[in-house]
């Protein structure tokens, strides 16, 4: 006798859906794959996207069934659903779910994503004005009746990383303040693998420094002595994952474009921290952050000689074009340090944003 084979996945079955968009939130489906009938498929055309702060991106998706020439059956009401996923994949935050007429987003994604739906089988997800947080991995869910399947595309950002510490000096952040400090400095905490492509670009510093998955690591391209010995392998040290309210480190940060001007302000005197602060605010701007100079640095090529002072109260200096009596061995940010702001004497530099 012919066997019989049966999958049952135990769950609740669809309800219809309520008028209100709550409802899209608690309905629920019974598995029961058909061993031969149409199977959806869910399809990401690109898995890699790049964007910049404030741009507009779609993040591609479209399903199709594998027994059949067209996108549904019409027999069930399709519904999308696109998480972000975390540096584990174990847990998912809600993005925007799509059922019918009903429309949701979630948190910060609020008014800034929706389908882009140019096809039947279309699910992509444009999001608008994208923010640094935005970086990451995203699900798309594509379930109709009893099937559904997923596709993963990532969200790149074109930025900086760069190594943070504060006026107390070295290894003085817990997990939580080194999360705080990147965002005073108009940037977010970097990820693995936003600090490898640093990395692999040149980066390289001997300070060990928080990531966002919770980790401790840092980027070695010239082996030394302080930083493993000269004979290891150039690489990412990772220190592993440490307490985040306990233990002590740096930070790197990461940021992308910008939506203003950043600049030197002429003036013709030097100044000290609070004369800095409200020379640029008579200009029409503010102090600039240090997030605002390294992505005018490494995104816009701007090199200045000029020692000024930024928000957190340190004094620096962008060098684009390495010459003699600045930066002559190569391009970087230069850091003077964190003066006496009473006392001390230097430009500024100011940060306009545009409206």
């Amino acid at each position: 006798m012919k066997s019989l084979l049966f999958l049952v996945l135990i769950s609740v079955c669809w309800a219809e859906p309520h008028p209100d968009n709550s409802s899209l939130e608690h309905e629920r489906i019974v598995h029961i794959q058909a061993e031969n009938g149409p199977r959806l498929l869910v399809v990401a055309e690109q898995a890699k996207i790049f964007s910049h702060r404030g741009g507009n991106i779609t993040l591609p998706c479209k399903f199709y069934h594998e027994h059949t020439s067209t996108a549904g059956s019409g027999t069930h009401k399709i519904r999308v659903k696109w998480t972000k996923l975390t540096y584990d994949y174990l847990k998912e935050l809600d993005v925007f779910v799509a059922m019918g007429h009903h429309r949701k987003s979630y948190g910060s994604y609020h008014g800034r994503v929706f389908l882009r739906e140019s096809s039947e089988n279309d699910a992509s997800l444009v999001i608008t004005n994208i923010m640094l947080e935005d970086y990451g991995r995203y699900k798309c869910e594509v379930i109709e009746g009893l099937e559904d399947d997923t596709a993963v595309v990532t969200l790149n950002l074109e930025g900086v990383v760069f190594p943070y510490s504060p006026r107390l000096g070295r290894y003085n952040l817990n997990f939580h303040e080194a999360q705080r400090a990147c965002t005073e400095q108009d940037s977010v905490i970097a990820s693995f693998d936003q600090l490898y492509d640093a990395w692999r670009s040149g980066l390289d510093w001997c300070n060990a420094g928080w990531l966002s998955d919770g980790s401790v690591q840092y980027p070695i391209t010239k082996p030394r002595e302080p930083c493993g010995g000269k004979n290891t392998v150039p690489g990412v040290r990772n220190y592993g994952f440490w307490d985040k309210e306990k233990s002590r480190y740096d930070v790197f940060c990461f940021t992308s474009n910008f939506n203003g001007r950043f600049y030197y302000l002429i003036h013709p005197i030097k100044l000290t921290y609070d004369e800095a602060v409200q020379a640029c605010l008579k200009d029409g701007a503010q102090i600039a952050k240090v997030g605002q100079i390294f992505a005018a640095w490494k995104l816009l090529g701007y090199d200045r000689c000029d020692a000024g002072w930024l928000a957190d109260g340190s004094v620096r200096y962008p060098i684009s074009r390495p010459r003699k009596r600045c930066s002559p061995s190569e391009a970087a940010v230069r850091f003077v340090g964190f003066p006496d702001k009473k006392h001390k004497l230097y430009g500024v530099y100011c940060f306009r944003a545009y409206n």
